[in-house]
């Protein structure tokens, strides 16, 4: 899954890495950043972060929290 951020320069690809199952930390979350240089916010053009089925829970939730909020206080 690809989700495209800051008008399409930041990329963030979220796979899991059937390769590494015996790894516990096989979700492979990639931050790939095209702008100019002036533009940007990561040091290196790509990263990558592997978390564990646990972590991405975690950070699912926490992302969907957070979006219930930010649509609760739209509609006060």
């Amino acid at each position: 899954m690809s989700i495209y951020l800051l008008d399409k320069t930041l990329q963030v690809d979220i796979t899991y890495a059937c390769e590494d199952l015996e790894l516990e930390d096989n979700i492979c979350v990639s931050v790939i950043e095209r702008c100019p240089p002036a533009e940007k916010i990561l040091c290196a053009g790509q990263t990558h972060l592997f978390l564990t089925p646990t972590e991405a829970r975690i950070l699912g939730e926490a992302l969907l929290e957070a979006a219930d909020l930010s649509d609760s206080g739209r509609h006060k």
